[in-house]
């Protein structure tokens, strides 16, 4: 009886040390699981649905994930697996950074596949980046496909030494990178490399993409959208990184990357471990095979203790979020702020009661006056005239759309007004006026030297690539001249009034309307003569306006004897006779002959009649980026006869719409 008597004393505290016990080693186990390291990014999207547990899809993803990271086979890096049928087929991409043993590349498509499926726990398209490694997987076809959304970008907020120097050193290299890296194999495209710089430091970089791309992709994704990005994020800084899921580059002014060997080197025994990516984070090696050994154990101990915990199950039920954003996000793909609606008494106040001496200018639809607001900013004020073409309908268009873009250059809208019948839009203000009030001014344009000249080029080119396929909407301006390119106190273009601007589909290539409206001379002949309108139709405008910057000549300016010539057909014809060089402006110098000559080119190729023809904005922007490039030989141009009678340089977007509204034909496709 003691024995008993004893024994139930001491069966309470046996159980509840053993209860103890198990919730130490639970809580232990817990925190090994969960020690996974952090993506540098990862998105999860709801858009193309989600699975359940247990179902056809997430066996078919454990499946490929599984032989992913334990496939000893693939030694370069990149791994693409599908499996399953309709609904239920997945699509893996995994690639690892260029430099990377196939044992640590595994081991960080291990962590990836693990961290990734947790953080989007039924989400059938996900990614994540590492330092060293990148995982993605979707329903849909990823494969060969050239990819620039989600775009991230990270940075050092330490600038370097010398800024103008550095930058120049890292475009070079990168450039230089972003070839070698195009022209690589369907197992490999990648480049590094490292370049002395200002002050002596030693600047690393490298650039990838997944090599499934063709080369001209591969160049489109590094140079069209991440090498042509950095000024708008990391130009000057010490280290500058940016992820797509297509391509990616990262320079640095810290080591970071190991050599590639020259000839075939054996697995190492003793696998490296993956490393916390930081963007400090330099590599970790050496950890051991006891280590590797134990986490093979303990992971799915953990996972079995996991499904049957409460914690686990109520975080699994959260609703996910449906786009990870950081405070590092991209800074041209922010939500707008809330925009300010602005009362008619202080528009007045802004502009001393729209005063003469205030007024900047004349747009297609109304003056444009430069205010102050009460707190002393200095702004735009564009007052829509009542009579103008545009109604409420294009007011509002321009207003939803500009609040939308932020790219460095846009003209930024500010605010609006709508009170008493007004109709008034309120911008950022830029001192330099427009491009027009230089350009084809016998004195002002002594301020714009070919170097100028050239970033305004490449300013237009970007604010246009974004407009195309790189914002969240895509934008077809469709009235893209000289005065809408605004500059500001740096000469740096801004594309402005957005009034005329349509709104695509992501899939929409074509749109039609019966109102054609626009500049005649900067319209595409598709668009004038048919109503039809496309981004290549913006191309054209971009055309017009390269051959006018370099030449210093309006579109419809050529005067000859009983007839004006297009600046398109005066310029065709020079190039033809190999006389190129006389149409340039006599006020640039002639040391940046090849550059100046390539822009003429560049120009032809966009002004071409044939709509198929003439390249993509993303096209365009390689040509200028990569000097290495072949160009194509240009065909005929638009409007490259002559035209009989007086100049219709002047004429205005409105007495051109009456004059063609009813020569406009409609094709097969529902206006949009």
């Amino acid at each position: 009886m003691p024995f008993i008597h004893n024994f139930r004393m001491a069966a309470p505290a046996i159980v509840s040390k053993t209860l103890l016990l198990f919730l130490i080693l639970h809580a232990i186990l817990m925190s090994l699981a969960t020690s996974q390291p952090n993506f540098v990014k990862h998105y999860c999207f709801d858009q193309n649905g989600n699975y359940t547990a247990n179902s056809t899809f997430q066996a078919n993803l454990n499946t490929l994930l599984s032989n992913l990271s334990s496939n000893t086979e693939i030694d370069y890096g990149f791994y693409n697996f599908s499996n399953g049928q309709n609904t239920d087929k997945v699509n893996v991409i995994g690639m690892c950074r260029g430099d990377l043993k196939p044992e640590a590349c595994r081991s960080c498509l291990n962590n990836s596949r693990i961290l990734l499926t947790q953080l989007c726990p039924n989400q059938k398209e996900a990614i994540g980046w590492y330092d060293q490694c990148m995982l993605r997987y979707s329903t849909r076809s990823i494969f060969g496909i050239m990819e620039s959304d989600p775009l991230y970008n990270i940075r050092n907020n330490q600038n370097a030494t010398n800024v103008d120097q550095y930058n120049e050193v890292v475009g070079d290299l990168l450039r230089s990178l972003g070839n070698r890296a195009a022209a690589g194999d369907s197992q490999l495209k990648y480049a590094q490399a490292n370049k002395t710089g200002p002050s002596f430091q030693t600047i690393f970089a490298h650039v990838q993409c997944t090599p499934d791309l063709t080369d001209l992709e591969c160049n489109q994704c590094l140079f069209g959208k991440l090498i042509s990005y950095i000024p708008n994020c990391c130009a000057g800084k010490v280290r500058g990184r940016i992820f797509t899921p297509s391509c990616n580059l990262r320079f640095d002014t810290t080591p970071y990357f190991d050599p590639i060997p020259t000839t075939d080197v054996p697995h190492s025994s003793i696998p490296q471990a993956f490393p916390s990516p930081a963007p400090s984070a330099m590599l970790i090696k050496g950890k051991s095979n006891s280590w590797k050994t134990a986490i093979a154990i303990i992971v799915p101990i953990v996972s079995i203790l996991i499904l049957f915990t409460f914690m686990c199950f109520f975080l699994r039920r959260r609703k996910p979020t449906k786009y990870f954003k950081s405070e590092s996000v991209a800074d041209y793909e922010i939500e707008p702020t809330e925009t300010l609606q602005l009362d008619f008494q202080t528009i007045i106040d802004a502009t001393n009661n729209f005063a003469d001496v205030n007024k900047l200018g004349e747009g297609g639809f109304g003056p444009v006056y430069k205010g102050r607001l009460p707190n002393g900013e200095e702004v735009a004020i564009k007052r829509l005239s009542k009579d103008s073409g545009q109604g409420d309908i294009e007011f509002k268009n321009e207003l939803l759309l500009v609040a939308k873009l932020q790219h460095r250059n846009l003209a930024r809208v500010l605010g609006f007004c709508l009170e008493t019948g007004e109709r008034i839009l309120v911008y950022e203000f830029l001192p330099n006026r427009s491009l027009d009030y230089f350009i084809f001014d016998p004195i002002k344009r002594l301020n714009l030297d070919w170097e100028r000249r050239y970033k305004i080029i490449q300013g237009i080119a970007r604010g246009l690539l974004y407009l195309h396929e790189d914002s969240r909407l895509r934008i077809i301006h469709r009235d893209l001249k000289a005065s809408n390119i605004l500059l500001d106190d740096e000469m740096n273009p801004k594309i402005s009034d957005f009034g005329m601007a349509r709104l695509f589909d992501a899939d929409q290539t074509l749109g039609n309307t019966r109102r054609v409206v626009g500049t005649y001379g900067y319209m595409a002949p598709e668009y004038a003569m048919h109503g039809h309108f496309s981004v290549k139709s913006d191309v054209f405008s971009f055309g017009v306006l390269v051959l006018e910057i370099v030449t210093g000549h309006k579109n419809g300016d050529i005067h000859k004897s009983g007839y004006v010539e297009h600046l398109i057909s005066f310029v065709w014809t020079n190039w033809r006779e190999g006389t190129a060089l006389n149409i340039v402006d006599q006020t640039l110098h002639n040391n940046s002959r090849d550059e100046i000559m390539r822009c003429i080119h560049i120009g032809l190729l966009c002004v071409e009649d044939n709509v198929a023809n003439r390249p993509t904005m993303a096209t365009v922007v390689i040509m200028f980026n990569s000097n290495s490039l072949v160009l194509p030989i240009p065909s005929q141009p638009a409007y490259s006869t002559n035209v009989k009678g007086p100049s219709r340089s002047n004429e205005s977007r409105n007495n051109f719409k009456q004059a063609s509204s009813n020569e406009v034909s409609i094709s097969d496709l529902d206006p949009r």
